[in-house]
């Protein structure tokens, strides 16, 4: 066996990537705020040493931003505090490649820890780290992947005065549905070939390309992996990617969850199975793996409600939630049933999972697995028993709604007891006040149709 480099794998690893790209003539920092938007600075190759190691500052306000990138004040993480600076490390594995940049360049991922040392809470990743932590002491270890949905639009057809025009939808009509359509990923198949080319390269473990239920939509799949950590990291830079190889094709990838109100909106749909010690899924258990997936799936039922706020976690991810979209309205779930919003889907016993339907594919990957994740361990710690299933349209399931705007969503964050107990009383105040603020942006804006009708 080699004898390692140093004492620390993470300057072994910058150590390692180094040496097989001595081009890089750059690095890009990148950490993923509150919103989901990834923010960062830009750095010479000689700093990823430092931030293996004492790290890289930023301040502790960057999670306190609005989706803007505006300060928010009433999060407390500003200058009322001293605006005071977090230590954000390397997250081990997280180096790559950037194909899309026009010099040698990198990029890694960063999270915060506190000048104590100790995991900051503020940052997304960090509260992931925390609910995947409280799953492990029940002996259970998550595997998961996400599935993503998005919209190519052509910008010489989305002007600021226009609505925005999706690729194809000039040549076939808005009402055309062509789902799974091998002609729309032929239409595309440069820019989608060079999306797989480029996760290769970046070690993203793209599955499944496809054409989605409207003109101009597409997904694409992300392989399950162990590391709960890595998959939302994935999902973090397979958007990125996409974005950017969308924009070498000069077209614009979006990920709005609701950017047309004629058309299915983008969901961010999650899959999780949980392994044992032994690395046995739980729910294939022959004897206990039928009730255990019933007290997790109750679990995320109990827990839904309280959370929408993170996985519809816009003014325009409420427009998503409507009867027959495909995207739920009630916490509903079932087995081989996609009107629900926890989906058991048909699988092999050794793939027994849940699939969950809520999230809008704009969300922030690490909270919605955050949220998942203590849904699952609060119905596996109290045994709790899941509601009947829905055998058909979980539209007219008399189970409870979720709520169906920003305000309701909020509240019912703000003073839930599941929230306090999954991500703490600080962080709730936090994430409450941040979406509030928001909120107050859009109900401070006269929108066209107003001064169209009452001027």
């Amino acid at each position: 066996m080699g004898r390692a480099i140093t004492d620390n794998p993470a300057i072994d690893e910058v150590t390692r990537f180094l040496r097989a790209h001595p081009d890089v003539e750059g690095i890009e920092y990148l950490i993923t705020d509150t919103n989901g938007v990834l923010r960062g600075k830009w750095a010479p190759p000689q700093s990823l040493a430092k931030s293996a190691s004492a790290g890289v500052n930023f301040p502790l306000g960057l999670f306190g931003l609005d989706v803007w990138g505006r300060e928010v004040l009433e999060t407390g993480l500003h200058v009322e505090t001293g605006d005071r600076d977090g230590i954000c490390r390397l997250v081990p594995g997280s180096i790559r490649p950037v194909p899309w940049a026009g010099r040698p360049t990198a990029q890694a991922i960063l999270t915060m820890w506190t000048e104590a040392g100790i995991p900051f809470l503020g940052d997304p990743r960090q509260q992931l780290a925390g609910a995947v932590d409280r799953l492990a002491k029940l002996d259970c270890h998550p595997v998961a992947a996400f599935e993503l949905e998005f919209y190519l639009v052509d910008p010489a057809l989305a002007e600021v005065s226009q609505t925005p025009r999706t690729v194809l939808s000039a040549d076939h009509g808005p009402e055309r549905q062509n789902i799974y359509a091998l002609s729309d990923l032929s239409a595309f198949s440069e820019l989608f070939h060079e999306i797989r080319a480029a996760g290769m390269e970046q070690g993203l473990p793209i599955d499944t390309i496809v054409s989605e239920a409207a003109p101009g939509q597409f997904e694409v799949n992300l392989k399950h992996r162990s590391d709960a950590l890595a998959v939302a990291d994935d999902a973090v830079m397979l958007k990125r990617l996409i974005h950017e190889i969308a924009r070498k094709h000069g077209l614009r990838a979006t990920f709005m969850a609701k950017p047309f109100i004629d058309r299915a909106g983008n969901g961010m749909h999650a899959h999780v199975s949980l392994l044992d010690a032994a690395g046995i899924n739980i729910f294939a258990n022959p004897g206990t793996g039928e009730a255990r997936l019933e007290s997790a799936v109750a679990g995320l039922i109990r827990g839904m409600a309280p959370t929408t706020i993170m996985f519809a976690h816009t003014w325009n991810g409420f427009r998503r939630l409507q009867p027959g979209s495909y995207a739920p309205t009630r916490a509903t779930w079932g087995h081989n049933n996609r009107s629900v919003a926890v989906r058991v889907p048909v699988s092999e016993p050794s793939a027994r999972r849940v699939e969950h339907r809520v999230a809008g594919a704009d969300s922030n990957p690490y909270l919605v697995l955050a949220a998942i994740l203590h849904g699952l361990a609060d119905g596996l710690e109290s045994e709790a028993k899941a509601p009947p299933p829905s055998e058909r349209n979980g539209y007219e399931s008399s189970a409870p709604a979720l709520p169906s705007s920003m305000a309701e969503a909020i509240a019912q964050f703000e003073r839930s007891e599941f929230v306090r107990r999954a991500f703490g009383a600080e962080y709730r105040s936090l994430y409450a006040a941040l979406k509030r603020a928001e909120m107050a942006s859009f109900l401070d804006e006269i929108s066209p149709l107003e001064r169209s009708t009452y001027l």
